[in-house]
């Protein structure tokens, strides 16, 4: 019976290649046509927020700070989630000087289940309603893998990456439903892009790549949209730190708040997916193309290029420096 699944296996790795092929070049134009009414139909009926309400996780500092205030600009009513609460204060201020009629602040530690499942249920009580999830709270370290000393940190970097976003978006899905709202999640380029010194973050954003994905599907009965932000480098306190300014200070970064009006304004339109700024896309097809190229020059580039200058002290355990590359 082995025998017989290993020739049909065969004949399938023969025959099922050039046949995706021939496929792909038959419809490919009529899926370019299709995205294209598409996205012209979504521009037209770009949604408004205007006293709908939105939870944003993450929302003190960074890129959630800027999508809080490009919210309150487009008059929504918000809930401010953020593990530090001494932050939100500011920001609730902000917020309702940009606009926002009503805005609530929660303090809450995503990678508790139960207080994802709090503030939830803290919205609902207030606003009664629930139309945008935002999933932005995340955190990142910088360390060569070779190099951890204390994987605890990075069991923390899982859970509130990953678990983070998982329980809130679990506890929001029913309120979503019943207002055809959407999920906003912070994942990352580097989801895709292996980028050097990163691997546990990496790893955490294509795993929320891939979950949005199934959701997606699981979900799509319900008209609950899912709009995965793939940012590129962002101007914050992570690629402003030593390390990162050295490795990358011949990269353009792009502003907080021009990458939170870019992730908002999408949101808004029902994209499926948001790439900030949008020459990422770039490094995503020569991943695809020339895989082997990218190895070589990420080594290059970020590896051996830093081996020439003096190593630099990793932060203490618990200093993570906010998700800012790609999320806050």
């Amino acid at each position: 019976m082995a025998n017989h699944i290993d020739v049909i296996t065969n004949i399938m790795n023969v025959i099922v290649p050039p046949f995706m092929l021939i496929a792909l070049l038959l419809v490919y134009p009529l899926y370019l046509i299709y995205k294209f009414i598409n996205f012209i139909t979504r521009l037209l009926t770009s949604e408004n927020v205007a006293g709908k309400v939105v939870l944003v996780t993450g929302a003190a500092a960074g890129i959630g700070e800027q999508i809080s205030y490009e919210y309150a600009r487009r008059r929504a009513r918000l809930v401010l989630v953020d593990v530090r609460g001494d932050l939100l204060g500011r920001v609730v201020e902000n917020v309702r000087s940009f606009g926002s009629s009503d805005v609530i602040a929660i303090t809450a530690d995503v990678s508790k289940e139960e207080d994802c499942k709090r503030f939830v249920d803290e919205a609902i009580k207030h606003f009664r309603r629930l139309d945008h999830l935002v999933n932005n709270a995340g955190l990142a370290r910088v360390k060569l893998f070779e190099e951890i000393q204390n994987f605890s940190d990075f069991s923390y970097l899982l859970d509130v990456n990953l678990w983070g976003v998982a329980f809130g978006t679990y506890y929001a899905i029913p309120h979503l439903r019943k207002t055809k709202g959407k999920i906003i999640v912070m994942a990352s380029s580097v989801g895709w892009y292996p980028f050097p010194r990163f691997s546990f973050y990496n790893a955490s954003k294509a795993a929320l790549i891939t979950f949005y994905e199934t959701l997606r599907t699981e979900i799509g009965n319900s008209n609950i949209g899912i709009t995965i932000v793939t940012p590129g480098l962002v101007k914050s306190a992570l690629s402003q730190n030593e390390p990162a300014k050295a490795a990358l200070g011949w990269i353009p970064l792009e502003s907080a708040e021009k990458c939170g009006k870019a992730i908002v304004k999408s949101a808004c339109r029902g994209d499926k997916y948001v790439v900030e700024p949008s020459w990422v896309n770039s490094l995503y097809a020569l991943k695809v193309m020339c895989p082997d190229l990218v190895e070589f020059c990420n080594r290059f580039l970020f590896i051996s290029a830093e081996k020439t200058t003096p190593p630099t002290t990793d932060a203490p355990h618990k200093s993570f420096i906010p998700s800012e590359l790609k999320s806050d």
